[in-house]
């Protein structure tokens, strides 16, 4: 049978099975299987098309993976996190309140495109006036470079991300507390996901989902996944880092060497375009900081 993974915990995995198989033919709605991968390597992610064998009542085992159209995931030196395929669009909310990391913006939008994958910036919390415009200055540098970002409030009913959502496969992504999981639940009342206080004795929201899930969504899906504190990029090559940032494509091939490093070199186009203000100093230096990163941890994985 063919299914698509809609629920990822540790190597147990949460199959939907379409109408018309034999096991979900009994019913109008698709069933949901716990299934588990052959063997002891588990190679598979929230969103992935899958084929199974029934096994048991609701239970089953993943054959194979069927070829994937992209892979959102982050990796360290040591270790490597799946987060979703098959994506067309990535939601990374943020919010007035508790503080978000640009940074952490900046590597969720490499990651994405790297992967080919739409961008969308949602501030959630724009109820707490107060605060708005503070954030709404962190995210004009994101704006200017064509990356869509809209205001809303969870509480509120979400209405204003809906039309974003419809007919694409979306992912929402952020630290812990910005409100991801209140937002599923406006927008999937059934949903019923856990959500909880931010804990203002730290400034950061407590972890309210543990694992990723799919749910159905006027005509495409949305998958909320858990609070994130760090979203490493070591499996980016450098060309790829380089892409990632979008507003240093015009300048990429205009270095005085061929092999600049765009560190202290005379002549780089990438430094000089900082200088004159056509690339944000900030981003220039996120960039600089994921790729000593993933310089640290190559160096890592060599021993040295």
């Amino acid at each position: 049978m063919n299914g698509v993974i809609t629920a990822a915990f540790g190597r147990q995995y949460e199959v939907e099975v379409a109408v018309g198989d034999s096991i979900a033919a009994k019913s109008d709605q698709p069933a949901r299987l716990q299934c588990y991968p052959r063997g002891k390597k588990s190679v598979f992610a929230c969103g992935d098309e899958v084929e199974i064998v029934a096994n048991g009542k609701d239970q089953g085992v993943i054959t194979r993976l069927c070829e994937r159209q992209n892979l959102l995931w982050r990796s360290d030196a040591f270790r490597e996190k799946l987060i979703a395929a098959n994506l067309t669009q990535i939601v990374i909310v943020t919010a007035t309140e508790p503080d978000f990391s640009d940074l952490l913006i900046s590597r969720c939008v490499a990651a994405a495109e790297s992967q080919h994958i739409k961008v969308l910036i949602a501030l959630n919390k724009a109820d707490l006036t107060g605060l708005l415009p503070a954030a709404r200055r962190r995210l004009e540098t994101y704006s200017r470079l064509g990356y869509r970002v809209i205001e809303l409030s969870a509480r509120g009913g979400a209405g204003e991300l809906r039309p974003f959502l419809a007919g694409e496969r979306s992912i929402f992504v952020g630290q812990s507390g910005m409100g991801k999981s209140t937002l599923t639940n406006a927008l999937i009342p059934e949903a019923q996901a856990a959500t909880r206080e931010i804990s203002e004795a730290l400034n950061s929201g407590k972890h309210t989902t543990t694992f990723a899930r799919l749910y159905r969504l006027d005509g495409g899906w949305l998958i909320d996944s858990p609070g994130l504190q760090a979203f490493g990029l070591a499996h980016l090559k450098p060309d790829e880092l380089l892409a990632g940032f979008v507003e240093f494509h015009d300048h990429l091939g205009k270095c005085r060497f061929r092999d600049c490093m765009h560190e202290a070199e005379p002549g780089c186009a990438l430094r000089a375009a900082v200088e004159s203000g056509a690339i944000d100093a900030r981003r220039f230096e996120h960039f600089r900081l994921i790729r000593e990163e993933i310089r640290a941890a190559k160096r890592a994985q060599q021993g040295w």
